[in-house]
């Protein structure tokens, strides 16, 4: 079994469509009878993506920091909810639940996860899918930066090359394995 470890927005301010897109996420890694490792809060896309994975019958496994128990309310509904001492702890665990990382949209959290994990890829510390879920354009700014720090020879075109990126959902689960 594939579990997907998915980084993503925890803040209720987001916009329906994102809570839309993290469920169906959920939804069709449930589909696979793949499992999710996730952030294990209940709120914004965090509980969209965890609850639709739960309803489709997969497995779920949230890490989250006893600081943010309360503030992003962990999900006590998780098969397995992990209560580590920090981010650094947060991090490491759910790279180490992951057979395959999906960043969906998020703010300076979920991509400073993405930026470790892939950086981690690109150094040949592991050798597990990396991919980007950018719908409606969330990343391109992002993925222009890192294309221009290529020409200024800061970005190897290995590192560009090794992150996958999509806007479909089904193409992303597809580069997970």
């Amino acid at each position: 079994m594939i579990t997907v470890t998915v980084y993503c927005g925890s803040l209720r301010t987001v916009p329906d469509s994102y809570l839309e897109l993290a469920a169906e996420v959920g939804k069709r890694i449930a589909a696979r009878g793949w499992a999710l490792a996730w952030g294990g809060g209940r709120t914004s896309m965090m509980g969209a993506v965890a609850r639709a994975a739960r309803e489709g019958g997969a497995r779920t496994t949230g890490v989250i920091p006893r600081g943010l128990v309360d503030r992003e309310l962990a999900d006590s509904d998780a098969d397995d909810l992990l209560v580590v001492d920090n981010m650094r702890d947060r991090k490491a665990l759910m790279e180490a639940h992951g057979d395959a990382f999906l960043a969906l949209p998020g703010g300076i959290g979920t991509c400073e996860e993405l930026f470790e994990v892939w950086t981690s890829r690109v150094l040949a510390m592991h050798a597990k899918p990396v991919v980007l879920l950018d719908v409606d354009g969330h990343y391109r700014g992002l993925l222009e930066w890192l294309t221009e720090l290529n020409g200024r020879g800061f970005v190897s075109r290995f590192a560009l090359d090794s992150l996958v990126v999509t806007d479909d959902v089904d193409a992303a689960l597809d580069a997970c394995v």
